[in-house]
């Protein structure tokens, strides 16, 4: 993630979630606010009733691979928020079902670049 900040700060993630345009996906959510910066900020919350620290820290993984992929064709200047979806078991989210997910929601908030 060259140009990318990952966003740790905890009034950082309030402001994305109040002033975000949310898109729904069907495993992963997204808050996206875009700004004047020359970089991108991206963030990801998943909560503790989901599953033990290792599920989690896996799903993060699964997300971060993705991100890394289509981060070349994302636009400049965007804050992206990923939440993961409270109604899907973790155990059961790969890799592909990710990627399928993040690409028709980046498609829907129309951030992609050609």
């Amino acid at each position: 993630m060259k140009n990318t900040i990952i966003i740790k700060k905890n009034y950082e993630f309030k402001n994305l979630f109040s002033k975000g345009k949310f898109y729904y996906g069907e495993y992963v959510h997204m808050y996206i606010k875009k700004t004047n910066s020359s970089y991108n900020k991206f963030g990801i919350a998943i909560s503790k009733k989901q599953g033990k620290a290792v599920k989690r820290n896996r799903v993060k993984r699964l997300i971060r691979e993705n991100y890394k992929n289509f981060e070349s064709k994302i636009e400049k200047g965007i804050q992206i928020l990923i939440v993961i979806n409270k109604e899907k078991k973790i155990e059961e989210i790969n890799f592909k079902d990710i990627e399928k997910n993040f690409l028709r929601t980046l498609k829907k908030a129309e951030i992609l670049v050609n």
